[in-house]
């Protein structure tokens, strides 16, 4: 983190000479903002805040720290502390939520600085991610959980196709020696519910069988039919909002898959928002960006495609959130609980992850995916 020390004399009398602040704060890696100590209103932003906030300089300027994180009470404490002399600079750990319908929509684990400056009417702010050791964390976690999986579904094809072939078949036998046609539905009862367990276990091994169609592609493209097919379900009372970065390179991947992935999150999305389509507040937005720099799975890229699915419904019961890509695990009474886990198998076979973080309100699920054989034309 940066010494509050070394900003002191570049921002003395800095409220009255916004334009002119030192490009010194511009080069900085981390998120800096400058804000008046009595109203805590933004004098100044630099580039790596507007990058992690997703804004500009001049909608960020002006506005209030409240505005951006809400009544943060660690925040407010350290706030305080400058403010009576106590201490020159605070640092704590924690996690800058915004309030609902705010200009900033992003919930941020983060390392966090609250400094005094020259100028005693102006405080400055400085934050950074911690998420990418946690990221690599969940990473790892992540590969063992699919490998897992996949181990799990060759025993499940082991253990439960043969006997279900078999189970079938006597039964298939049994049905033309029944001398009674009343009796023949409890055989088609058998005959039924073995393709049904044989449909079920086939949709666990496809995302493992099934070849990539390696394909430049347009994203953009992708999530329009990914949105058309949820509203020809839900034509009424959800809104599906596109936010899209239109700067974003076409992908190198497998499109049906992708718009698969998507579509089994939106769709998930969507049926939790019953109550919301009732009331006609329901909402889903399509995010793209360009992430820059990223790390996955210990592997570093220059480029990665950043997707969010974020809706306002009633978030991820608590009790399944650590267990929600884990197979046959739903939060929904009648769902087969594959959605999420084929949604992770297909963005893990594109060297990508998929996160979610969710609470009452908004959830939030984000899929990476890198640009690997443009990288060198980019």
């Amino acid at each position: 983190m940066l010494s509050a020390g070394l900003l002191r004399n570049s921002f003395k009398g800095a409220a009255s000479a916004a334009p002119f602040f030192p490009t010194l704060l511009d080069q900085m890696p981390n998120a800096i903002v400058v804000f008046e100590a009595e109203n805590q209103q933004l004098v100044y932003v630099n580039p790596a805040a507007e990058s992690a906030l997703d804004l500009s300089r001049k909608s960020l300027e002006g506005q209030s720290l409240h505005n951006l994180f809400g009544d943060n009470e660690l925040i407010k404490r350290m706030i305080e502390e400058i403010k009576a002399g106590h201490a020159s600079a605070q640092r704590q750990e924690m996690v800058l939520h915004s309030l609902p319908g705010s200009i900033h929509q992003e919930s941020i684990p983060a390392h966090v600085v609250v400094a005094s400056l020259e100028d005693p009417s102006l405080i400055m702010m400085e934050w950074f991610p911690i998420d990418q050791q946690l990221r690599s964390e969940r990473d790892e976690r992540v590969t063992q959980q699919v490998e897992a999986n996949k181990q799990l579904m060759r025993n499940l094809a082991h253990e439960i196709k043969n006997p279900l072939g078999g189970i079938r078949g006597a039964a298939q036998l049994l049905e033309f020696e029944l001398p009674e046609k009343g009796l023949r539905e409890y055989t088609q009862v058998i005959i039924k519910e073995s393709d049904r367990l044989q449909n079920l276990v086939d949709r666990l091994l496809a995302p493992h069988r099934k070849a990539h169609s390696m394909e430049l592609f347009n994203v953009h493209e992708a999530l329009e039919r990914v949105r058309s097919l949820v509203l020809a379900e839900f034509p009424k009372g959800l809104r599906i909002i596109r936010n899209y970065d239109t700067s974003l390179p076409d992908l190198l991947g497998d499109r049906e898959q992708l718009i698969q992935a998507v579509l089994n999150i939106a769709h998930n999305a969507a049926q939790a928002l019953s109550e919301e389509i009732a009331q006609g507040i329901a909402q889903i937005e399509l995010r793209t960006r360009v992430a820059r720099s990223v790390t996955i799975s210990k592997q570093r890229y220059k480029m990665a495609m950043d997707l969010h699915v974020i809706d306002n419904g009633p978030g991820i019961p608590e009790d399944i959130r650590e267990r929600i890509f884990f197979p046959l695990v739903s939060g929904r009474d009648g769902g087969s609980g594959l959605g999420l886990t084929l949604a992770q198998t297909f963005v893990q076979q594109h060297q990508g992850f998929i996160a979610c973080d969710s609470r009452p309100g908004r959830t939030d699920f984000q899929i990476q995916i890198p640009y690997r054989r443009q990288e060198k034309a980019l």
